[in-house]
């Protein structure tokens, strides 16, 4: 008598299944990949901000101030490299009665990546032919207690002497060189955000530097508190 012996169990499994069950997975990870690169990739943090728009933010009458027009003002050089720095570029000429004109440019950029940068303004005074000064900085205090320090120098030309006022902001940094510039867009780079680009100057004529420095600060307590809350935002960064 022949006794019937258990058979073990015997998974079969078709070539094709298997090929098909690994390149499924293959695939996935292949469609995963460039979705968590692009997670990773810094993101522009800030829309652009059309110049119409941009414009219609800067009044042309504060306080005692009012616009006598734009001439006067040094802009960086018109080339294909300014054109790209900037979304916003706005000069001002603004005059307060018994005090010297004010000349002003805020030059604005939605997105600092690294490659293009802020132009900074011991750049464009000496790309125009004025000698510098060492450059000082100042503490200032604008609006609710908010603070800030800038940089000021004195820029001579052959016919002019000018003393200058400026801040950069670069996202929530305000940097007083140009390696500080560039780390805090590394910085914000390693935190996923490209950051918005801020250059704020002013300027007057005139060859006393502390009787120049009372007006601009005046000057800008005054044209802070004027403006409207999303351009405060970027002259002096979130609250």
């Amino acid at each position: 008598m022949i006794s019937e012996v258990d058979q073990p169990d015997i998974e079969v499994t078709l070539p094709g299944a298997e090929f098909s069950r690994r390149h499924f997975i293959i695939g996935g990870l292949l469609v995963a990949a460039p979705a968590a690169t692009y997670l990773a990739l810094p993101q522009v943090r800030y829309k652009r901000i059309e110049s119409k728009t941009f414009e219609s933010w800067i009044p042309k009458q504060f306080g005692a101030w009012s616009v006598e027009g734009t001439s006067g003002v040094v802009v960086p050089s018109p080339d294909a490299m300014s054109d790209r720095l900037y979304d916003n570029l706005v000069t001002r000429v603004y005059q307060m009665p018994g005090a010297p004109a004010v000349m002003m440019l805020i030059a604005y950029n939605n997105k600092q990546d690294g490659v293009l940068q802020l132009h900074r303004p011991e750049i464009c005074y000496q790309a125009g032919g004025f000698s510098l000064s060492p450059i000082a900085q100042l503490p200032l205090s604008l609006r609710a207690g908010r603070k800030l320090t800038a940089n000021v120098f004195t820029a001579s030309g052959p016919d002019r002497i000018e003393q200058v006022l400026y801040w950069t902001r670069l996202g929530e940094h305000f940097p007083l060189t140009w390696l500080d510039q560039r780390l805090s867009v590394v910085r914000a780079n390693l935190r996923g955000i490209i950051p918005d680009g801020l250059m704020m100057r002013v300027s007057l004529f005139g060859t006393e530097r502390n009787d120049a420095v009372e007006t601009l600060e005046k000057f800008l307590s005054d044209f802070v508190g004027a403006i409207n809350p999303s351009l405060q935002r970027i002259l002096i960064g979130e609250k």
